[in-house]
């Protein structure tokens, strides 16, 4: 099986050198060319919780020749509708693209390569970029997972061998209702990714300072409540029943709630959002297939959202360079 990561970032980096590692020689294909010259020169690097670098083929987009059987796309979702159709021609007919991107992205995806060549896959880690080439891995080794699903019956016949590549890195469950699985990794991006960026810090202080984790338990209550209207079960998130835990009506189970934040987010809590580091290079973010996204669905549902709606202004604003990335921007947050 020919492979390519296409968009090999902090995420795309951990995962060729790991999939390296395991004997499988995936093409490693990303725009920057300093990122492409450091992963020719030295292999895919991995620090933080894992310490190891691996070679691998890294290639600019337009040195990509022939057809592949597998393309895992880890892009940002801005951009999907140009990249995909620049990849259709090097997806071999019998191949699958799978989409390991945030929020909703396989309904797009498959408007232009058809349900039966797209799988959807949701990260259950986090990494972030240190060098052009060299990614630090900061989620805990043994809370590394895939869920995997596909979007038709002919799909669901590629997942067995997609499947056994990426076990080569960690443990993937397949999902019947992706759907949910979907639901469930927005809900994490939503709140966590979306305080880390507004506030610019990691996960665990977004979820440790009491003033920013109100917001991240009502964003969470909204992404529940909006899932719900919109007839979709959020899936448990590596076995645990999230909404279970985090949801709630009267003060009581509100304050258990607030008190889990930290505890969930503990294996992850060195993670700093992908949208905070585009900020920090003053590129722009995927919140419109974040937090948008849950105020598009509120909308569609008649549910309110304000807190998704005011983390997505705030996030805006900084990419205009109307404000920075900080704990003041708390002030900005609705009551």
């Amino acid at each position: 099986m020919r492979v390519a990561i296409y968009g090999a970032g902090s995420l795309g980096i951990v995962m060729g050198a790991y999939l390296s590692r395991a004997g499988i020689q995936a093409e490693l294909i990303n725009r920057n060319e300093a990122q492409v010259q450091a992963l020719r020169e030295k292999g895919a690097c991995v620090t933080g919780e894992a310490s190891f670098c691996a070679p691998v083929k890294a290639l600019l987009p337009h040195e990509m020749e022939g057809e592949y059987q597998l393309i895992l796309l880890m892009t940002k979702q801005q951009d999907n509708p140009q990249v995909v159709r620049f990849l259709e021609p090097h997806l071999a007919q019998d191949g699958v693209l799978c989409t390991l991107q945030n929020g909703l992205p396989e309904p797009g995806i498959a408007e232009i390569l058809g349900e039966d060549r797209v799988l959807g896959c949701a990260v259950e880690w986090g990494a972030t970029l240190e060098a052009p080439g060299t990614s630090r891995l900061t989620s805990s080794p043994d809370s590394l997972s895939f869920s995997l699903g596909a979007l038709s019956p002919a799909g669901r016949q590629k997942i067995p061998a997609v499947k056994a590549l990426m076990e080569k890195m960690c443990p993937v469950r397949v999902e019947e209702d992706f759907l949910g699985v979907r639901w469930a990794k927005l809900l994490i991006n939503a709140s966590f990714s979306g305080m880390s960026a507004v506030l610019g810090c990691t996960f665990g202080k977004a979820a440790a300072d009491k003033r920013s984790r109100v917001y991240v338990q009502r964003i969470i209550k909204e992404c529940i409540d909006v899932a719900h209207a919109r007839g979709v079960a959020i899936a448990p998130v590596q076995e645990k029943d999230i909404v279970k835990l985090l949801d709630y009506k009267g003060p009581v189970k509100k304050a258990l709630s607030s008190f889990i934040i930290p505890i969930a987010i503990k294996k992850h809590r060195l993670l700093k959002a992908s949208m905070l580091q585009d900020l920090e290079k003053g590129k722009l973010t995927e919140v419109d297939a974040i937090n948008g996204v849950v105020s598009a669905q509120g909308r569609a549902a008649g549910v309110p959202t304000p807190v998704n709606d005011r983390v997505a202004e705030i996030i805006h604003r900084i990419e205009r360079g109307e404000a920075r990335p900080g704990f003041d921007n708390l002030a900005l947050m609705v009551d």
